[in-house]
């Protein structure tokens, strides 16, 4: 897999946005079309991270000692970014880190409280992201973000209903939406959309439009059948 973006010590440039809302095929009736915005992602943080940053990484890597990985093999890199913490961690290595934010006593993130997907098609080889956002309890409120990528040509990340199972519907929800495979998972069927749905509707590479859709008698027709502003 290729290194990861923002792995160097300067903020990387993943897009360029023009305008207020990114239009790019129709008229922008904003007043800003002439605005140029870089997107960034964010570099690799170094130490000290800050808050309970650099506690909760010490506390990961004591708990990864004598596992299948260690934490450097583990953890692509750590980003503190507006005040949030996320590991990038490796996909294979996914189901061993959550099991040690779950169990090793200094950590306890007892609660997983959400799966969510992303899709950046510009990043060769890791154009799919799953972020997982973790909250401890016993540590008043810690909260921890894990992100994992897994390339369009396989997009595949160890399910972790095993260790949380509340992720068991959120999985779901993130292969329906983006198609990534969570091995493992018990049951990963459609939970959105129905079963014999084409492709996965959140992903930046679906078409819009073509299916009207009705309402009280009233037609609204797709995006590329209505008024353009050019």
């Amino acid at each position: 897999m290729p290194a990861a973006p923002g792995t160097g010590p300067d903020p990387v440039v993943i897009d360029e946005r023009r305008g207020m809302f990114g239009a790019a095929d129709s008229g922008d009736t904003s007043g800003y079309g002439g605005v140029v915005r870089k997107i960034l992602f964010p570099a690799a943080s170094v130490r000290p991270y800050g808050s309970y940053f650099d506690d909760v990484a010490d506390q990961l890597e004591r708990a990864l000692v004598g596992g299948t990985a260690s934490y450097a093999e583990a953890v692509e890199r750590v980003v503190v970014d507006r005040g949030e913490l996320t590991l990038f961690v490796r996909r294979e290595h996914l189901p061993s880190v959550a099991r040690a934010l779950r169990d090793h006593p200094a950590l306890r993130f007892e609660l997983c409280t959400g799966v969510s997907g992303v899709h950046y098609p510009h990043q060769e080889g890791r154009e799919l992201h799953a972020v997982y956002h973790f909250l401890s309890i016993t540590h008043g409120g810690r909260r921890v973000r894990v992100e994992v990528t897994a390339p369009d040509a396989d997009p595949h990340i160890p399910s972790i209903v095993r260790t949380y199972p509340a992720t068991d519907w959120h999985e779901r929800e993130t292969w329906d939406m983006f198609g990534i495979q969570f091995d493992g998972h018990p049951s990963l069927t459609r939970i959105l959309m129905p079963d014999d749905w084409p492709g996965h509707p959140q992903r930046k590479d679906y078409p819009l439009g073509g299916i009207p859709v009705e309402y009280k008698g009233a037609t609204v027709p797709p995006p590329d059948q209505r008024r353009s502003y050019i």
